[in-house]
C-alpha cells in the first residue's frame, strides 16, 4: 500500500507542474496581448512593425508550449494510481537498481517521502527501453546495467 501512496503522490505532483507551467504560460500570453495592444504606430513605422511581429511570434510559441502542457495534463487525467502494473506501460512506477521511474509525461526529478524519481514520458530514450519489460528484466542504456526490482 505504501507504493501506492507514493505513486498517487508522484502523479499529484506531476498535475501541478503541468498546471503551474500552464498558467504561467497564459500570464506571458496575456502581457504579451498588452503589449500588442499597446503598441502605437510612431514615425518609425518599420520599427512598429518589427516590434508587433516578434510579439506574435512570441505569442504562437506560447500558443505550441500551452498545446503541448494540455496535451500532458490529458495523459495525466487518464493515469489510474490504484491500477496496479505488471508490464511497463504508462502509469507505471518503477523500481531499478539505479533510479526509480513513473512513466506519465517529463517532469524531471521529484522527491517523495525522501526518495528520488524521474518522471519520463514513455517516449523518452529510457523510457522506450523500459516499455513492456517487468521485475526481473535487465536493461542497458548508455553502457550501464540496471535490474528492475519491482513496477507498480
Amino acid at each position: 500500500m505504501e507504493n501506492e501512496s507514493i505513486k498517487l503522490k508522484i502523479l499529484t505532483l506531476c498535475k501541478q507542474s503541468v498546471q503551474d507551467k500552464s498558467e504561467a504560460l497564459q500570464q506571458q500570453s496575456k502581457s504579451l496581448q498588452n503589449s500588442l495592444s499597446s503598441e502605437t504606430k510612431s514615425s518609425a513605422g518599420d520599427k512598429h512593425e518589427t516590434g508587433r511581429a516578434m510579439i506574435q511570434l512570441e505569442r504562437e510559441q506560447l500558443g505550441r508550449q500551452l498545446a503541448q502542457l494540455e496535451q500532458q495534463s490529458e495523459i495525466l487525467s487518464r493515469i489510474n494510481p490504484d491500477q496496479p502494473h505488471k508490464l511497463i506501460s504508462v502509469g507505471s512506477l518503477i523500481f531499478t537498481s539505479k533510479e526509480n521511474y513513473f512513466i506519465s509525461v517529463a517532469i524531471g526529478k521529484l522527491e517523495v517521502e525522501g526518495q528520488t524519481f524521474y518522471a519520463i514520458s514513455n517516449n523518452s530514450p529510457t523510457g522506450k527501453l523500459l516499455l513492456m519489460k517487468s521485475a526481473g528484466d535487465t536493461v542497458e542504456f548508455n553502457k550501464t546495467v540496471f535490474s528492475i526490482e519491482s513496477v507498480i
